[in-house]
């Protein structure tokens, strides 16, 4: 039972700091990148479990789920109508169509991982920054591509300017470069600490967000415009409203704060379940945020008031364990929810479904992209393996999984699971 009182104890703590309600919730791990369509009704995420989820947020439903990328997805845009960039640790960039499983093309250059993506204002390019200390330009109509270099460490970030004739990069390396297209120059800015996120507003204002928790702006012409202390721990994630008023920047140490940026004043400060913030956006109301965390979670908020918005739905118009009600098996599985499906019927989340689970081989379900690692393991699911699989955990029982590291103490919470699951998953 220990297994249920840890999460009965989180679930009370979580209450008591009264944090943002989670809206989406069907990754794995920590949700690394987040982008909102331009009309607002579509949200975008990629995931350390190696997925991409294209979300309705009028449902609060994952519609499909993007899976190519065989290490943490970083970065992911939207590209104009029906179109979609996902990018990973794995060095690749994969272009998708709407509705369509696999990508239509994928951009191979970089050597380390690519950690950001922005689009150009026509839509014809693509820019990706990456820990291989390169900036790359792409063609969208023919996946050509320019190659700046120029920073010592790790880019972190990369954002056009608004008139597209200038890409801005920043990295580890305290550097802030402003590249010119029309001939791959740079003019080169230093400040005081390692860059982790850049934004450009509509005037052309930069905004930086650094590893010692502050702000700091630089005009269209280079020069240091201001700064704003939002926190004690790094910003590792920022976001403009479309008019370009309020910067959110989302902090490691499980904030988001809110700063009018013509006054340079922090406005309120977002307080979520105390895990790190890897991601924000604006939706195109300027006011809606959408934050991704560590727990895997999507909320929405809104900024100006910082109140959560929506409902305690997890990823699904119904509680797909509603008809379980008092089922004490079901009640375990409640932690696996977010990411396996019982049901072939319903919409793949991060995880592989759970359907006809006893008596397949592992890594061998059609349609999922397993971990390599999985692929050359000779274990098929039983209740047996299931159960020691929980007992001594996913990272020792199947090393190179993605699944997230959890472990069920009791001997008897995990025969229940693994009745529950005889039941469940065989209809």
């Amino acid at each position: 039972m220990d297994f249920i009182l840890r999460l009965a104890v989180a679930l009370l703590l979580a209450l008591a700091a009264q944090p943002a309600r989670a809206q989406l919730m069907g990754h794995g791990g920590p949700v690394r990148a987040i982008a909102v369509s331009a009309d607002g009704r579509t949200v975008l995420s990629g995931s350390f479990d190696t997925a991409a989820i294209r979300w309705s947020l009028s449902t609060e439903a994952a519609e499909q789920v993007l899976r190519f990328h065989s290490d943490a997805v970083n970065a992911i845009a939207f590209l104009g109508s029906a179109r979609m960039a996902t990018a990973g640790a794995d060095g690749r960039i994969a272009l998708w169509t709407e509705g369509r499983p696999q990508p239509d093309a994928v951009l191979e250059g970089h050597t380390g991982p690519i950690v950001a993506l922005a689009v150009s204002p026509d839509a014809s390019r693509l820019a990706s920054a990456s820990w291989d200390r390169t900036v790359r330009l792409w063609s969208l109509s023919d996946g050509t591509s320019r190659v700046f270099e120029g920073h010592s460490q790790n880019v972190n970030g990369v954002a056009f300017t608004p008139n597209g004739k200038s890409l801005v990069s920043v990295g580890y390396d305290l550097a802030v470069r402003i590249w010119r297209l029309a001939d791959g120059t740079s003019d080169v800015v230093t400040l005081s600490a390692p860059l982790n996120a850049v934004a450009i507003a509509p005037d052309g204002e930069i905004v930086t967000g650094a590893a010692d928790g502050k702000l700091r702006m630089l005009g269209a012409d280079a020069k240091q415009a201001g700064e704003v202390a939002v926190g004690p721990t790094p910003v590792v994630a920022l976001a403009l409203s479309g008019d370009g008023a309020l910067i959110a920047a989302a902090g490691i140490g499980g904030t988001v704060a809110i700063v009018d940026r013509k006054s340079r004043s922090l406005l309120r400060t977002l307080v979520g379940p105390g895990l790190p913030v890897w991601s924000v956006a604006f939706l195109a109301d300027r006011e809606t945020l959408v934050t991704g965390g560590a727990d895997g979670k999507i909320r929405r908020w809104n900024a100006r008031t910082g109140d959560p918005i929506g409902s305690n739905l997890l990823g699904t118009p119904a509680d797909p364990l509603a008809p379980y009600a008092g089922d004490h098996g079901a009640d375990v599985f409640r932690a696996c929810v977010a990411c396996h499906t019982l049901s072939d019927k319903e919409v793949q989340r991060a995880g592989p479904t759970l359907a006809g689970l006893f008596g397949r081989k592992i890594a061998s379900l059609p349609g999922y992209r397993f971990s390599d690692a999985l692929k050359t393991m000779d274990i098929v699911w039983t209740p047996e393996t299931v159960a020691k699989l929980f007992e001594v955990g996913p990272n020792a029982f199947t090393p190179g999984t993605k699944m997230p590291e959890q472990r069920i103490g009791s001997a008897e919470d995990r025969r229940a699971l693994t009745d529950f699951l005889g039941r469940a998953t065989s209809r």
